[in-house]
């Protein structure tokens, strides 16, 4: 008897534990870094399914063989992302922005060079945009997980700029 009421005793001790320090990894999240979480992601989102259209309907082979790229990073960045909303209790959206998804609707209409330069300035915007919500995190977050996010995917998308803006001279 009293061994089990010692095992039952452990046993909530870990799980008070757990809770507890769950607790404590979202007391340090803000809202600019919940916000900053559920973007990201569902830019990830967006982005990943913009290089999966350029894959597809790209014309030119460097605009295909980018969006091959797009796809990879955003789902290697996202996958931080999603592990680190999780541990702190941050939920996210299962889809892109309703305006990303807007935004790829005009796009996919598009055939040819025409398609290609309007998918080139759009995923100009979107990293113009993404390096924006990352220097805004790093100032105004104040969890660490979040702001490393930011500072690790900061040379990612300013490499997808630097290479979507070469894609456009052409």
């Amino acid at each position: 008897m009293v061994r089990r009421i010692i095992v039952l005793l452990a046993v909530m001790a870990a799980l008070l534990a757990g809770k507890t320090a769950s607790f404590a990894a979202a007391a340090d999240v803000n809202e600019q870094d919940r916000t900053f979480l559920i973007q990201t992601h569902q830019g990830n989102l967006g982005e990943i399914r913009a290089g999966r259209l350029a894959e597809t309907e790209g014309s030119k082979k460097a605009v295909r063989e980018f969006g091959t790229r797009l796809v990879t990073d955003h789902t290697k960045l996202d996958k931080v992302v999603r592990q680190v909303a999780l541990q702190l209790g941050v939920k996210l959206p299962h889809k892109p922005s309703d305006k990303q998804q807007a935004e790829l609707k005009q796009i996919a209409v598009k055939q040819g060079a025409e398609f290609d330069r309007a998918w080139i300035a759009a995923m100009i915007a979107d990293h113009k945009e993404d390096l924006a919500a990352i220097a805004q995190q790093l100032s105004k977050g104040s969890s660490a997980q979040v702001k490393k996010i930011a500072t690790d995917s900061k040379p990612v998308v300013q490499d997808h700029l630097q290479t979507l803006q070469k894609l456009q001279r052409g």
